[in-house]
């Protein structure tokens, strides 16, 4: 088994959404990596002209690290169906599902998994209504965005509308969620296997875009500290959240875990980052696999299905 296996490989990373520099980030330490494995990449940023270079580039797989809009979404990957090339991580449907954090939940729900309540923000009129049937504190997210963007946590009632009026600039649909006071953690999962837990501590209130991206305060705990019946139990459930979503290939769950024990499903990402603070490569590197071994596992989910999703 060698590199040729793959073929020409592009990779594609950049793009136009709100994440566009993690996306960048993330694409330059896979093209690394591709390069030491002396695989054939050619990194494409997917900003401009990417019908022209994936028709006219002579690729035979695509290795998709566009996050955001427009590249986790689904957009992508009906473009890369319809072109005929093989490609990492979900296809078109849960891709879409998992990219809308209000279908994630709205099919956890369905399937009896715990997931926290929530509303949906449509007018300034109902945020009392909100207050009243949920509590504080809150959780306010755009629907639509990753990495923390525009999520802000409200302690009090007259934080609100500051709160949704910043998410709103992000989304036009925007959700209020219960708070889970607790422990964060997240589950890695490659190839059907769930990676060992990482339990985050941000220096701040909860792992926003700065704890994500930028701070050195984070601290990461893997192994997360529980014991190991807990943690199987928390990594079949986050196997079936993966399921139930339909996502393949590669991905990442997180969740809370309250006071009392009980775990929460907060979202699916199904195109993690893979930067210097990325969580996937953390837990792949407790399961023994360096960042090459990692990038070569996620590479070869285009072998098997030359076409097929």
């Amino acid at each position: 088994m060698t590199a040729q296996r793959f073929g020409k490989v592009a990779l594609l990373m950049g793009g136009t959404s709100a994440e566009r520099e993690i996306s960048l980030k993330s694409g330059a330490a896979v093209q690394a990596a591709m390069q030491k494995l002396g695989i054939n990449v050619v990194a494409i940023d997917a900003a401009e002209n990417l019908i022209d270079q994936l028709r006219d580039g002579g690729f035979d797989r695509v290795f998709n690290m566009l996050h955001g809009r427009m590249g986790e979404d689904g957009v992508v990957q009906a473009l890369l169906e319809f072109i005929g090339l093989p490609y990492t991580g979900s296809g078109v449907q849960a891709s879409a599902i998992a990219m809308d954090k209000l279908k994630t939940k709205q099919v956890w729900q369905s399937l009896g998994l715990p997931t926290p309540a929530y509303a949906v923000i449509s007018n300034e009129d109902q945020l009392d209504d909100i207050i009243n049937d949920l509590g504080l504190p809150l959780i306010i997210k755009p629907v639509h965005e990753g990495s923390s963007i525009g999520m802000s946590k409200v302690d009090r009632a007259e934080d609100l509308p500051a709160a949704w009026q910043h998410a709103a600039k992000y989304d036009s649909t925007v959700i209020a969620e219960q708070w889970i006071t607790g422990e964060e953690y997240t589950a890695a999962i490659l190839d059907r296997e769930t990676l060992p837990l990482i339990r985050l501590q941000p220096g701040n209130e909860f792992y926003d875009f700065h704890a994500k991206y930028v701070s050195d305060t984070t601290v990461y705990h893997c192994p997360c500290g529980l014991d190991q019946q807990e943690e199987q139990a928390i990594q079949a459930l986050a196997l079936t959240a993966f399921d139930g979503i339909g996502a393949t290939g590669w991905g990442r769950v997180d969740f809370m875990r309250d006071e009392e024990g009980k775990a929460w499903l907060i979202e699916l990402n199904t195109l993690p980052g893979m930067t210097d603070h990325s969580l996937v490569p953390m837990a792949a590197a407790a399961a023994g696999l360096s960042f090459e071994q990692l990038v070569e596992r996620i590479l070869e989910s285009t072998l098997d299905s030359e076409g097929e999703r």
